[in-house]
């Protein structure tokens, strides 16, 4: 069971940034469409970069129990692009809340 535990961790911090972005309607809850092209876009670069360094043999999986074992790509774990998902979604949302809270209401 252990080896869906990262994953599992991963799902439901996403599920309370999504809670959060719901509650104070800071990104995809506030301009969908913008919000997950920004997302995607973010994601796919960061898919792009990781490939780029498994290809020079600078990324790569160690050995954890962690890990469900499911590669999308050599060397490129299944966590790999939830893990990337929630690293651009807290971003966005910190972002987007940090904006609203310099305007002037």
């Amino acid at each position: 069971m252990s080896a869906f535990a990262y994953l599992a961790a991963l799902l439901v911090s996403l599920g309370g940034l999504g809670l959060l972005d719901r509650r104070y309607r800071l990104a995809v809850f506030d301009r969908p469409r913008a919000a997950l092209l920004t997302l995607g876009a973010t994601v796919g670069m960061l898919l792009l970069w990781d490939l780029i360094g498994v290809g020079l043999g600078i990324f790569f999986v160690g050995p954890s129990t962690w890990l469900t074992g499911i590669r999308i790509a050599p060397e490129v774990p299944l966590e790999e692009p939830v893990f990337l998902t929630l690293l651009a979604y807290q971003t966005l949302l910190l972002w987007r809340w940090l904006d609203r809270r310099e305007r002037p209401a």
